[in-house]
């Protein structure tokens, strides 16, 4: 099982990216699903996760910006950043609770987004 992230980028503040996070291989069954991120000098932190029922939790600094999508038939899902901050700036991580033979926690390859002018 691979998860593979994909979508990021330099844009500027006030502009938008949207990230992809597909998985791949032997998958029964995904649950949940999420976003991290990681700036440098800080530890990782969720940005959003969507649970298989489709409740979506949002991180407050990203509220009313970001918008957490998922297609189970695709097994992907999608991170659309709007009105992106320099504080944004981080490595976007996805990160998956997936059933192959037994239940496990697998994590992308992880994306760089920077904003800045």
């Amino acid at each position: 099982v691979q998860l593979q992230a994909s979508g990021g980028g330099l844009v500027q503040p006030g502009g938008s990216l949207e990230l992809t996070c597909v998985a791949s291989g032997n998958i029964f069954t995904i649950n949940r699903m999420a976003w991290y991120r990681q700036a440098p000098g800080k530890q990782r932190e969720l940005v959003a996760l969507n649970t298989r029922a489709g409740i979506t939790d949002y991180a407050e600094s990203v509220k009313g910006r970001f918008t957490f999508s998922r297609d189970n038939t695709l097994n992907t899902v999608y991170l659309q950043m709007n009105s992106l901050k320099p504080e944004d700036t981080a490595v976007y991580y996805c990160k998956a609770l997936i059933y192959s033979d037994k239940w496990y926690e697998y994590w992308g390859q992880g994306t760089q987004v920077t904003v800045s002018s």
